[in-house]
């Protein structure tokens, strides 16, 4: 009798497991994009188990806003705007990697002077690497300290995406420079990336004094960001700045092969606000928190930059040119010149699409500034 009890209680609890695994695999079925329903229906097809629980993760921290399937002309749309209006709601993700103490502490954060803010994809290791060792090594200039970090996501699925995770995990082991959120590190999630960092800074550095926010394949003169910064009259960072390449009277990209491409069915206007380009532009503390102020009212738009504007604009701020900074590249003379003489840099702040291997160069056999002005007044 007690041994037919038993098989009794064990088939009882076998039927409930089971019963618990098939719900959570309908709530998945029920969940995932337009853009995954296709590897959900190979992984379950395969009875790929392990797969498909590393699937269900990456989908596991936000679900979908339902009401995007009855925007008119959403099932014409590309796959990664159907995403982007499925999930542009989403703004809270777990962090894969802090670095809690990068300011100071929060009371201690205002002895930063300049916090250098670079976007960068998991896999461009080679790009944070001569970075840490040129412009953006961490450092005490002119009485002032120069920190870094360096804001990502998630790469790849799988074991690449283990692996990529890996790599950041001894990066960051070795350099206190990375944070990481569990979130796909897409071109259409760098708004999403600005505003989680933006959370981080209000919570661990709310009194950095100003920031540089930028590619990882910009060339940068951070001597030039310091003199220029501690130039600002009556200006600590606690006064608004926003200063880089202007962009003006622009409107949203309606070609759907451009990677700016931006339907109606995410903004209406054919207006961009005022904005400065994201490759890189330069900023107060104080308009930094004000942008994150702003960002709660604000539905995110995916073109990064032009987000910024956005919240520029509600505040009632404007953005400012400022000369030294090129987004858009440098223009050098036509001729047998060396278009890659640091003279033709040595007023910029900082230049856009740089290879690894130039940055290096420049900054290191011939980028020397205080040197530079008098050889480059014969140039």
């Amino acid at each position: 009798m007690r041994k037919e009890n038993l098989q009794t209680t064990a088939l009882l609890l076998t039927g409930v497991v089971c019963l618990v695994i098939i719900m959570k695999k309908n709530d998945f079925k029920n969940d995932v994009t337009l853009k995954s329903k296709d590897i959900y229906v190979m992984l379950h097809q395969q009875n790929n188990l392990s797969s498909f629980e590393t699937l269900q993760h990456s989908f596991s921290h936000c679900h979908r806003n339902m009401s995007a399937y009855n925007v008119t002309g959403f099932s014409t749309l590309p796959n990664h705007i159907q995403d982007f209006l499925l999930y542009k709601h989403c703004r809270s993700f777990p962090m894969l990697l802090d670095v809690p103490n990068k300011c100071g502490r929060p009371q201690n954060s205002a002895d930063v002077f300049l916090l250098l803010v670079i976007k960068s994809s998991p896999e461009n290791y080679d790009r944070r690497e001569v970075l840490r060792k040129t412009w953006a090594k961490e450092r005490l200039h002119k009485g002032v300290w120069i920190r870094r970090v360096f804001i990502t996501g998630t790469s790849k699925t799988g074991f690449e995406k283990h692996r990529l995770n890996k790599l950041l995990k001894l990066e960051n082991s070795e350099n206190q420079d990375i944070l990481q959120w569990d979130f796909n590190d897409s071109f259409f999630n760098l708004t999403l990336k600005q505003i989680v960092f933006l959370e981080w800074m209000e919570r661990w550095c709310p009194h950095v004094r100003f920031l540089l926010n930028g590619d990882d394949d910009i060339f940068a003169n951070t001597f030039n960001m310091v003199e220029y910064l501690q130039g600002q009259k009556d200006n600590d960072g606690s006064k608004h700045l926003f200063a880089g390449h202007l962009i003006q009277n622009v409107g949203p990209i309606r070609q759907s092969s451009s990677k700016y491409f931006v339907p109606v069915q995410i903004q209406e206007s054919e207006r961009y606000p005022p904005y400065c380009g994201g490759g890189g532009f330069l900023l107060s503390g104080f308009t930094a928190k004000t942008i994150y102020n702003m960002s709660h009212s604000i539905d995110l738009l995916p073109i990064d930059d032009v987000y910024m504007g956005m919240c520029l604009e509600k505040a009632g701020l404007k953005p400012t040119s400022h000369f030294g900074v090129r987004t858009a590249g440098l223009h050098v003379p036509t001729g047998n010149v060396d278009k890659f003489h640091p003279c033709f840099y040595r007023e910029i702040i900082l230049v856009h699409r740089f290879l690894p291997h130039m940055i290096f160069v420049m900054w290191k056999d011939k980028f020397h500034v205080q040197k530079l002005n008098r050889v480059c007044d014969y140039f």
